[in-house]
């Protein structure tokens, strides 16, 4: 297994960890990870991440939704071969397009439901946060209250440790990452 060294530097505010993060990209230094105790408004965009398509799995997420909602619906309520057609409330049977206006807020109700329960599941595998996974936190100070970035390190660390120094780092550490 082999090990290399990265640079931990711990800030304790936001703006000054988003301005190092500038300054170190600037620098054409590699950021491998910023962990932080709550989500930093731009900090993705500081970093140089791209943006993510989850937005475009949710809708995939919905259209699966409306889909199983309408075929739900159309087997228990509207299908002659599929069991006992159901004359609830005064809605005519056998036609889909006569019972809709009853049918949109189970539609809506199960788009919605797919598509958040999806979302949580495919965020979860994306992110490979699965059962019973150890945890990856560096520091457990970037639970409460600090922010740390990790940068690589490629012989250079004597600079990296003074670069990181002035940009406003608390602390600054040379780690072995396993």
């Amino acid at each position: 297994m082999s090990s290399t060294k990265v640079i931990h530097a711990l800030y304790n505010d936001d703006d000054i960890l988003m301005d190092a993060v500038k300054q170190t990209r600037k620098a054409h230094y590699h950021i491998e990870e910023v962990f932080t105790p709550f989500p930093v408004h731009g900090l993705d965009k500081a970093m140089g991440l791209a943006p993510t398509r989850l937005a475009i799995c949710a809708f995939i997420f919905g259209c699966i939704g409306l889909s199983f909602a309408t075929w739900m619906m159309w087997n228990i309520m509207i299908n002659p071969t599929g069991g006992w057609p159901q004359d609830i409330g005064g809605k005519p049977s056998f036609s889909y397009l006569q019972n809709m206006p009853a049918f949109v807020p189970v539609m809506f109700e199960m788009t919605v439901f797919h598509a958040a329960h999806l979302m949580v599941i495919t965020f979860y595998l994306r992110s490979r946060l699965w059962p019973f996974k150890e945890a990856e936190n560096p520091d457990v100070r970037t639970t409460d209250d600090h922010f740390l970035m990790e940068v690589s390190v490629n012989n250079n660390e004597d600079e990296l440790v003074s670069f990181f120094q002035k940009t406003g780092a608390v602390e600054v550490k040379v780690v072995e990452k396993h």
